[in-house]
């Protein structure tokens, strides 16, 4: 095992790294820009380096000032965190050339699935179903393009091969619209990701959003712990989410997650990854692969009982998973909101001084945040500053405990996102479990929000 880890992230993912390395004996350096130098876990590292002012450009993207604050500090390994370098193959390959092991997969496996058309001509091979679309990114030939998409059916959705984080897609409905789409999504996406590359897949209406964890290790051993139903999103960014996912029989699910664990093993893969699936009319196809930990991972680690941070560091450091597929079970169902510095309804960015943060307890409640009374939420990252996770024996349970840990809530100075959680609670279709992705969009435009 390793004696100490770099946390190459900020926020409630950097303390929750920390407190993994904490349970293991491991000590933690983390870097931190000058806008975190007040951040819970600076102040609770073992050792803690800023690495630069507040933009993300000269602190947490900076590859040369993570990789030589682990040389100076004597650290073993690199543990990206989510978002920043997570998935960053280039980084990973720095990071291992230096002479440190990075916490997440190989750079290859990161490179393949990192580009959405080689992962799916990957998946493909592997017997993994994906939505029907162009073989490989979209030819220059306008006419070409307009036979793809006959053959796939309109409506079309038109992506960036290197894109991610709902940005770089656009929906085509008509024959008339189809170039000009493809056109701009390709300026779009060469500016915004440095890859110009689009594909094309068929547009499904009303699918839901279903997402399977997987851990594997280097001995060719690979698990999947469960689903996620992450479909209640806005402009594709997640903000609930659940495990297991509501209405979907056991069968389907449990045939998805196999193929996906062979996948893993076929691709080599090593550590955390999920895949991510559209769900609609009982078929699953494959959309992407995060090579990383996830926001929502908490959800699945209450319903399996397993540490997947932990877990992620153990195969990093070589050892086998100490879990067969047989042994994982769940129990009871999870749901987890995450809480957002922002206008509840707008969701413009509220960045400032928390006056009072007061985090609910009580039986099955998890809150994984890095606020506190007085800290300040700098304006020039992610709004999320935690997130509110509760377990129950059912999801009938877990929702009233849900409501409960909202209604003890109290964060004052900023605007949250709280007061849309609370309605959402108490909304009878999302109660009622199995909402598609467009369905928070839809209850927003029908509220008047």
């Amino acid at each position: 095992m390793f004696k100490k880890i770099l946390i190459a992230n900020r926020g409630e993912i950097a303390l929750r790294i920390q407190r993994a390395c904490r349970e293991m004996g491991v000590k933690s350096v983390v870097v931190y820009s000058e806008a975190d130098r007040d951040a819970k876990y600076v102040k609770l590292a073992d050792e803690a380096v800023c690495i630069g002012p507040a933009q993300s450009a000269q602190s947490y993207l900076n590859m040369p000032a993570i990789i030589s604050t682990a040389e100076v500090t004597d650290a073993e390994a690199i543990h990206p965190g989510y978002g920043f370098l997570s998935e960053n193959a280039d980084f990973a390959e720095r990071v291992e050339k230096s002479g440190f092991v990075f916490i997440g997969p190989t750079p290859d496996a990161i490179r393949i699935m990192g580009d959405k058309v080689s992962a799916k001509q990957t998946m493909i091979k592997a017997g993994v179903p994906c939505v029907p679309g162009s073989e490989g990114a979209l030819p220059d030939d306008p006419k070409e393009i307009v036979r793809i998409a006959r053959a796939v059916g309109y409506p079309v959705i038109i992506k960036a091969a290197g894109g991610g984080g709902g940005r770089g897609m656009r929906v085509v409905h008509t024959e008339a619209a189809l170039v000009n789409a493809v056109q701009m999504t390709r300026s779009e996406a060469g500016a915004a990701f440095g890859n110009a590359a689009v594909y094309m897949e068929k547009f499904l209406e009303n699918p839901r959003h279903i997402e399977i964890q997987v851990l594997a290790d280097e001995h060719k051993n690979a698990v999947w712990l469960g689903e996620r139903d992450c479909s209640m999103q806005r402009r594709h960014q997640k903000i609930i989410e659940e495990a297991p996912a509501p209405g979907i029989p056991r069968r389907v699910i449990e045939k998805i997650g196999d193929r996906c664990a062979a996948a893993c093993k076929k691709l080599g893969y090593r550590g955390a990854g999920t895949f991510e699936f559209l769900y609609e009319n009982g078929e699953f196809y494959f959309i992407e692969m995060n090579t990383r930990v996830q926001v929502e991972h908490p959800v699945t680690e209450l319903v399996t009982g397993i540490d997947i941070v932990q877990m992620q560091i153990r195969v990093a450091a070589g050892e086998r998973l100490p879990f067969t597929q047989k042994n994982i079970q769940m129990r009871g169902h999870a749901i987890e909101i995450r809480v957002n510095a922002e206008d509840p309804y707008k969701f413009t960015p509220s960045p400032g001084r928390i006056t009072m943060w007061h985090p609910p307890g009580g039986p099955g409640v998890r809150v994984d945040s890095h606020a506190y009374t007085n800290y300040y939420v700098p304006p020039n990252y992610d709004s999320m500053i935690g997130k509110i996770i509760v377990h129950g024996d059912t999801r009938e349970q877990a929702l009233a405990r849900m409501r409960t840990a909202l209604s003890e809530t109290v964060v004052e100075g900023i605007q949250t996102n709280i007061p849309l959680h609370r309605e959402l609670m108490v909304d009878p279709k999302f109660a009622e479990g199995g909402t598609s992705i467009h369905y928070l969009e839809g209850w927003l435009g029908q509220h008047n929000r």
